[in-house]
């Protein structure tokens, strides 16, 4: 079952996405662009691969994801994988979260390297300005 992926819908879904106008689409593909010529591209339901990847550089987003975003295959999988679903969990919430560090001690040991970073930068403007001192001192 191949089921044809309807290009022009997926341009305006990302543009839609990104909170884009066909206005806007249109300007940032230059002077040949406007909005009407936007609403035919997005009725399309295949766009010239050249085409599609300068819409894509200008949406800052992957070619490959306008060409073959699926919708109903998105739904599929977030229906079937969002935590809870899974069948072997018997509708017990299991929680597969195996952290192996203490999120506390990873907070104090960037606190105490921000510290040390501190220190060290404190050592250092206390040696530049001994050495300016220096210098004032040897123009007396």
């Amino acid at each position: 079952m191949n089921k044809t992926i309807h290009q022009g819908r997926n341009v305006k879904r990302f543009r839609e996405m990104l909170g884009l106008k066909q206005e806007g689409l249109a300007y940032m593909l230059g002077d040949d662009w406007n909005q009407q010529k936007i609403s035919l591209l997005e009725q399309k339901e295949e766009i010239d691969d050249q085409l599609l990847e300068q819409i894509a550089e200008q949406l800052k987003v992957p070619a490959d994801a306008m060409k073959n975003f699926d919708e109903e295959m998105a739904v599929f999988n977030i229906q079937n994988n969002y935590e809870g679903s899974n069948s072997g969990a018997s509708g017990v919430y299991t929680n597969n979260n195996n952290c192996t560090f203490n999120p506390l001690e990873k907070y104090v040991e960037a606190i105490e390297a921000n510290k040390q970073l501190y220190e060290r930068l404190l050592q250092s403007e206390k040696e530049k300005n001994e050495l300016l001192q220096k210098l004032l001192d040897g123009k007396k």
